[in-house]
């Protein structure tokens, strides 16, 4: 038997996976919007952030317990909603709903899974780590309201809303690949073929230049949504609803009217509106706009522990990583994921130590000097 490959960073996993994966599910997880520059972004802002270690501070015990939503967890490291992880293993959300429960962390469910709601929470049972449903509003509002009861149902805690995907995207790789998902998969969630089949003899993709999963959301998800519509959610949740896509100040102010509880600082990866801003340039305003009234938390770009302590210092509670999970369960599945959260989990003690904090709270904006940013 080969011997598995030693990792260092998650730059490590990503390398691996490129080398793994086959196009149309590779291209499909890496690629962003048009020339991907907010992709690139993410990571790129967070070097633009120094770190201000203080000295002399007693680390020999270091507390990274947080809490999200009024559930504990052990670490602000959290699992992001990616779709169709069963691309990437053949157990797929399972795989990754495990590894979340092994390390006591969050893990948002995409609502385009390749898992049902209920089975990935039955691959978790008697589990206290939280797990949240990533929600899509769909023209079929009944096929919506019944995402969310069947979430509350299989003990799911919160409800993250998506509110920056009126359309798609133009991703390039998607476009020439003409994605699709294989032909063994499906959207676990539905049993409606038009809702549960993505790029499947999809003519209207061939005719409009576009990918079947752009087709899609032409097709399934309402683009005339307005805050009206988050109300609406919330009035039919029992448990939190977040509104996930959040970029200015102006809209956390709004979201913040409409009763949500809390705001996920997203730009989706970068697979929306190409030269939007990388999250953590944004992050302060949008805490500055909220002024603690609801928990704010960021996704895009996390790849190493410094990341995830300057974006508590500017204001998260927590972190979500995405496309990094994509890549360890890819490697070696549900152990793949454990091994690269342990790895960003043990980055973050670390420069918790080096920085003198011994538990999240100690973390500031003292602790964080914003440089020079660059024009795109």
């Amino acid at each position: 038997m080969a011997a598995q490959p030693s990792f260092v960073s998650l730059d490590d996993f990503e390398k691996h996976a490129y080398a793994r994966l086959d196009r149309n599910a590779l291209d499909y997880y890496r690629s962003g919007a048009q020339d991907m520059i907010t992709v690139r972004e993410n990571q790129r802002a967070f070097d633009r952030i120094v770190v201000r270690p203080r000295v002399l501070r007693d680390v020999s015990t270091i507390d990274m317990q947080v809490t999200v939503q009024g559930q504990p967890i052990s670490s602000p490291i959290c699992i992001a909603p990616t779709a169709m992880q069963r691309m990437a293993h053949p157990e797929g959300e399972c795989a990754t709903a495990r590894a979340s429960v092994r390390k006591d962390t969050c893990m948002i469910l995409s609502s385009w899974s390749t898992t049902s709601i209920e089975d990935v929470a039955a691959s978790t049972p008697n589990s206290h780590a939280p797990k949240w449903l990533q929600l899509y509003i769909y023209k079929d509002r009944e096929a919506t309201k019944r995402l969310i009861e069947r979430a509350q149902d299989s003990g799911y805690t919160a409800i993250a809303l998506t509110v920056d995907t009126p359309f798609l995207g133009r991703r390039l790789a998607d476009i020439r690949n003409r994605f699709q998902l294989p032909p063994h998969l499906t959207m676990a969630n539905f049993s409606d073929q038009g809702k549960a089949q993505v790029g499947k003899a999809d003519a209207a993709s061939a005719a409009d230049n576009a990918s079947g999963l752009a087709a899609y959301v032409a097709s399934q998800i309402d683009p005339t949504l307005s805050w009206k519509h988050v109300q609406w959610v919330k009035s039919v949740a029992r448990i939190p609803v977040l509104v996930k896509g959040i970029l200015t100040a102006e809209d956390a102010r709004l979201a913040v009217d409409a009763g949500v509880d809390g705001i996920i600082v997203s730009n989706h990866g970068g697979r929306q509106i190409d030269t939007a801003p990388a999250t953590i340039d944004v992050l302060e305003e949008v805490c500055r706009a909220v002024a603690g009234r609801v928990e704010v938390y960021l996704d895009g770009g996390v790849r190493r522990g410094t990341d995830v302590f300057k974006a508590l210092a500017l204001g998260a509670t927590a972190v979500f990583l995405g496309r990094p999970v994509l890549w360890a369960l890819s490697y070696n599945g549900e152990d793949g994921v454990v091994e690269m959260l342990d790895m960003i989990n043990e980055e973050l003690r670390l420069t918790m130590a080096l920085a003198g904090c011994v538990n999240i709270s100690d973390i500031s904006r003292d602790h964080v000097r914003m440089l020079a940013q660059p024009r795109l």
